[in-house]
């Protein structure tokens, strides 16, 4: 494995005396291995195998974990998937040396149970798509904050081909599978790296064995963690310890078979937590004892009891036949915490005692400050009583409280203000609490999309000491996000109506489940928060800002060659950037194609051309899936297509500020290094020299990797561009700088420098006008006297040009000179100036590609130790060819060469329908942003030598 796998490494946790123990491998213990995600280090297992050791040593019995973890060298594998596959083999052969160390146990274990942080637990998997793995080598998978739904960023063909096999094998044969237990936990929403969405299980409704949920929905969590310190997030690795723990047999110290065991204890600590121990075994029926003055029935509709410090049995009965036709249900809630079974059935009854009873406990529910049980009384046809225990022989002080409630008095339908009411609107609801519990249905709210305030304010009239917290719980019914608060009495809280995941079929909305306090008074207001909406779009919407900001500046240098076609000169970059912000020319065309496609005679031709399927964001909903385990479109995210492209030019825009200012910066430091220099034409490569260039960044990028031709490349143009920044602070800085209108005089051209043929001619038409002029002005001027000489002395101080020309000018009179050499101009410093803008808005644009390639140029870097000369897979060889092609024959592009140029309005006529194209199909493919950059600076090149 070390000379198939250089670069990886598989490690044993331990420390203190167990590090000891096990220095020589012999293992007793249950194998348990970690799997890094993302730039993931194989330490990251210490939180998991501490808590464990400590765990361990906390039990009798011997039964212990063995943690491993794998070393995959911190790769970006989010990024770079070239080596997901290589990571997944490597996985499969350690799976296979740590059963081999067993072989000498007496009941060694025939598999392994994997906890994957992020695109760990994609790698994990990824395992069963192995043609030469078997599936009895893994039988439990928990993931934390994994994207299993689709990559976050999709920046190579690798990534998504590895992620299509995974999908493939986990939906489309997921019989096979269904013996194979996944847990799957989101971060939520300060998770910024990896949206909760995205760790939602593709597989079908029907699995038993696969469960996703976020960690705020995690008894005893019910708090949201980064993508990082899920790993050790105390509360998180207690509840995945404790699993563990409950799924070894004490027989063989192994993790059980039993695919129905292994969901029960995970449902047990990851959902429910039902407070009674798992697995106790209990009589059925029970029986109870106790003297009739430990016994006491209530009659009245609610019971609050206070248990006294001295310790005591006490038993609280009710009776049902009075309460089943007014009620429907039995609520009942405690702050003792004990894992004990608190809740009866009375079956038969001895006089004011009860006798025999069944556990009704086993339905608790725990929430942050007490345990909960709320029973149906449909469902209680065989009991007479229902008993609650609120015994304290320990002497430990706790609070009951009970009540009989109505379910339909005390659910509230509300609906939800307009997503685009941005908080002007509100709904809102009063609660006169009569009982403990109530719930509040937020109609219409059942997207991602919609994001609102919703504030709770709570006063009760007389405060009590030993009063329980309320406790507000935003249950969502298609997807296990819940969200817990807990306040005190009185108070205002305010709560994040947010959501993970849409509604598959937009019928059930989100559930407001207040734990209140009884004869308190609440107020539940709803606004819409844009903030919030505008931070849902971003979450779900980000991966295409990068598609967007390409299309911003791929239309500012349309914008330059289009000035330069017009005017001779380019815009300026901040112009040209804003006047790109044209979203109706870019998007219209898209929804066109979307609402074409959706004819069958359009589709139809549109596979005959072999066009690649138009890309949208993959589905919010869990289950979004066809029947081919394809991701569903939605179509609200293409209604906030013009959002989205403000918010790529207005990135575009500052981040052309920045580079800007960069080069200036950059310039005054290498300024020192650099002879000075008033020549457009510095920074240049001779025609041979760039020839050379592009063989040898061929050779290299095949031999090696093709992002260090792009980077080599973009270095190049860069010194290009600092070369004219720092010309163009010299020319700023000289004193002897004729007027652009006094030089033109001079050299007697009569027109502009940098004028096109049309502008020449028409600069020449209208000085031989202002000839005219003169001269008419002269005959007038000849019959004033004074003023007559006057003028005279004037003209003759205008220069050889007037005195040697009289009606006309002289084209071949010679420019001034000073020392010997010619008087630089203005035009000299515009011509500088207008190169630069021209050449900043191509690096601002080449930027892109050399973000886009730097995942597998930072993995091959970090390769190399390793002895790894090329990059293999390399997702930008060949097609970084003509890109970086391209950019070498552009360093030598001037404003006034395309100024010339026959083919340069054709150029800029492509740069639009190269947007739309980019819009259409690379949302999904970021990796096609090179492509269509390529398309965009191939022409240009060729303007440049034609």
């Amino acid at each position: 494995m070390a000379r198939q796998y250089p670069a990886y490494g598989l490690y044993l946790y331990g420390e203190g005396q167990y590090a000891q123990d096990t220095r020589g491998l012999k293992l007793t213990g249950a194998p348990v291995l970690f799997l890094p995600g993302n730039a993931g280090s194989y330490k990251q297992a210490r939180s998991l195998g501490s808590v464990a050791l400590r765990k361990a040593e906390a039990l009798e019995g011997g039964v212990h974990l063995n943690v491993f973890t794998i070393d995959f060298n911190e790769e970006l594998v989010a990024l770079y998937g070239g080596s997901l596959r290589r990571q997944t083999h490597f996985l499969h052969e350690s799976i296979k040396a740590i059963l081999r160390l067993y072989k000498d146990h007496e009941a060694p274990p025939h598999s392994v149970v994997l906890v994957g942080h992020s695109m760990g637990g994609v790698v994990a998997r990824a395992l069963f798509t192995l043609p030469r793995f078997s599936p009895r080598l893994v039988s439990l998978i928990i993931t934390q904050a994994s994207p299993h739904q689709a990559p976050v960023l999709s920046l190579d063909t690798h990534l998504l081909e590895f992620y299509s096999a995974v999908r493939q094998r986990w939906v489309g044969r997921a019989e096979d599978l269904r013996n194979v237990t996944v847990l799957s936990v989101g971060g939520g929403y300060r998770d910024y790296q990896v949206r909760s969405g995205l760790t939602a299980l593709p597989c079908p409704q029907d699995d038993p064995s696969k469960l996703s949920l976020v960690v705020t929905a995690v008894p005893r969590t019910w708090v949201s963690t980064d993508h990082l310190s899920i790993v050790w997030c105390k509360e998180l690795v207690l509840a995945t310890v404790r699993a563990f723990f409950d799924l070894i047999e004490p027989e063989t110290g192994q993790f059980s078979d039993d695919p129905e065991r292994r969901m029960a204890i995970l449902n047990h600590h990851f959902i429910r937590h039902p407070v009674r121990v798992l697995g106790e075994q209990l009589e059925t029926p029970v029986s109870l004892s106790g003297s009739p003055k430990t016994w006491s029935e209530v009659n009245t509709l609610r019971l609050a009891y206070s248990a006294p410090k001295e310790g005591q049995a006490k038993y609280f009965l009710f009776a049902l036949s009075s309460r089943r036709r007014a009620y429907s249900h039995f609520y009942c809630r405690s702050n003792n915490l004990e894992m004990t079974s608190w809740v009866y059935g009375c079956t038969q009854m001895n006089g004011s005692m009860c006798v025999q009873a069944v556990d009704l406990s086993f339905g608790t529910e725990l929430l942050p400050a007490y345990k909960v049980l709320t029973l149906s009384l449909s469902e209680l046809s065989s009991v007479s009583h229902l008993i609650v225990v609120a015994s304290n022989l320990n002497g430990r002080q706790f609070t009951v409280e009970c009540e009989w409630q109505r379910q339909e008095s005390q659910t509230i339908s509300v609906p939800v203000p307009h997503v685009l009411s941005f908080g002007m609107s509100v709904s809102d609801v009063t609660l006169n609490s009569t009982g403990l519990r109530h719930t509040i249905e937020l109609q219409h709210f059942h997207q991602v999309y919609q994001a609102f305030r919703i504030s709770v304010v709570s006063h009760c009239k007389v405060t009590k000491a030993d009063r329980l917290p309320n406790v507000y719980i935003m249950k969502v019914p298609w997807f296990r996000e819940d969200s817990v608060t807990t306040s005190s009495i009185p108070s205002v809280t305010e709560i994040s109506g947010m959501l993970h995941t849409s509604s598959p079929d937009n019928s059930a909305g989100v559930l407001l489940q207040l734990h209140t306090a009884p004869n308190c008074h609440y107020k539940v207001s709803v606004r819409t928060s844009f903030p919030r909406v505008l931070g849902q779009v971003l979450r779900f919407c980000g991966p295409v800002l990068p598609v967007y900001v390409a299309v911003a500046l791929l239309l500012a240098c349309g914008g330059q060659m289009s000035s330069v076609v017009r005017m001779g000169r380019p815009l300026q970059m901040s112009h040209a950037v804003a006047r790109s912000l044209q979203p109706h020319k870019v998007d219209l065309p898209v929804y066109l194609l979307h609402l074409l496609l959706r004819y069958s005679w359009f589709q139809d031709g549109w596979s005959a051309l072999h066009l690649p399927p138009l890309d949208a964001l993959p589905a919010t909903s869990p289950d979004g899936t066809t029947q081919e385990g394809l991701p569903l479109n939605e179509d609200w995210p293409r209604l906030l297509s013009p959002l989205l492209y403000v918010l790529g030019a207005a990135m575009a825009f500052w981040g052309s500020v920045l580079l800007r200012l960069f080069l200036r910066l950059l310039s005054l430091l290498l300024a020192p290094l650099h002879r000075p220099s008033v020549s457009r034409d510095c920074g240049t490569l001779h025609r041979r020299t760039q020839l050379l260039l592009i063989l040898c960044l061929s050779v290299l990028g095949w031999a090696s990797c093709g992002a260090l031709s792009i980077t080599a490349t973009f270095l190049l143009h860069l010194y290009r561009v600092l070369r004219l920044q720092m010309t163009e602070r010299s020319l700023s800085h000289m004193l002897n700088l004729v007027p652009e209108k006094q030089t033109d005089k001079d050299n007697g051209t009569g027109n502009k420098e940098r004028g096109t043929g049309e502008k020449e001619r028409g600069t020449g038409e209208k000085e031989r006008g202002t000839g005219e002029k003169e001269r008419g002005t002269g005959e007038k001027e000849r019959g004033t006297g004074e003023k007559e000489r006057g003028t005279g002395e004037k003209e003759r101080g205008t220069g050889e040009k007037e005195r040697g020309t009289g009606n006309s000018e002289v084209l071949d009179s010679k420019p001034k000179e000073c020392n010997g050499a010619p008087l630089l101009s203005d035009s000299v410093l515009q011509d500088v100036r207008d190169d630069l803008q021209l050449h900043v808005s191509l690096s601002a644009l080449l930027t892109l590609p050399v973000m886009l390639c730097a995942p597998s140029l930072i993995h091959w870097t970090r390769n190399l130790r390793y002895s790894v000369a090329r990059l293999d897979p390399d997702p930008c060889w060949p097609h970084s060819v003509p890109l970086f092609i391209a950019s070498l024959l552009l360093i030598n592009c001037n404003t006034l060469t395309l100024s010339y140029s026959k083919t340069l309005p054709i150029t800029s006529r492509l740069v639009l329908p190269l947007s739309v194209a980019m819009v259409t199909f690379s949302p999904l493919h970021l990796y096609r942003v090179n492509y269509f950059v390529s398309a965009a600076l191939v022409p240009l090149a060729v303007s440049c030598l034609f």
